[in-house]
């Protein structure tokens, strides 16, 4: 399976890491002292969705660039939909 890197081309699966799934990064600010605020955190760094079809998720080129992007795939069938650059993904973190 090939992904399509935007430094590198079509690259071999193997030389990319997944790291989980694109969302939003949890509040730097939050004030940890209050209880909802740790619930919060603790829900951002630990729980995760695990659908069923098409996810957005980061990925390090590990074996290249070492580039993170955003990668859209179907957990069902793996097939890629598209990758970039996790800078440049608007979406991915809101989604």
């Amino acid at each position: 399976m090939l992904i399509n890197c935007p430094y590198c081309g079509p690259r071999d699966l193997l030389e990319f890491t997944v790291k989980g799934e694109a969302r939003a990064r949890p509040d730097a600010a939050a004030d940890l002292d209050s209880e909802a605020s740790r619930a919060g955190f603790v829900d951002a760094v630990y729980l995760r969705d695990n659908p069923a079809g098409r996810h957005k998720e980061h990925w390090l080129h590990a074996s290249g660039c070492q580039s993170w992007l955003v990668i859209e795939r179907d957990t069902r069938t793996h097939e890629i939909f598209g990758a970039s650059l996790v800078a440049s993904d608007a979406e991915g973190a809101k989604s």
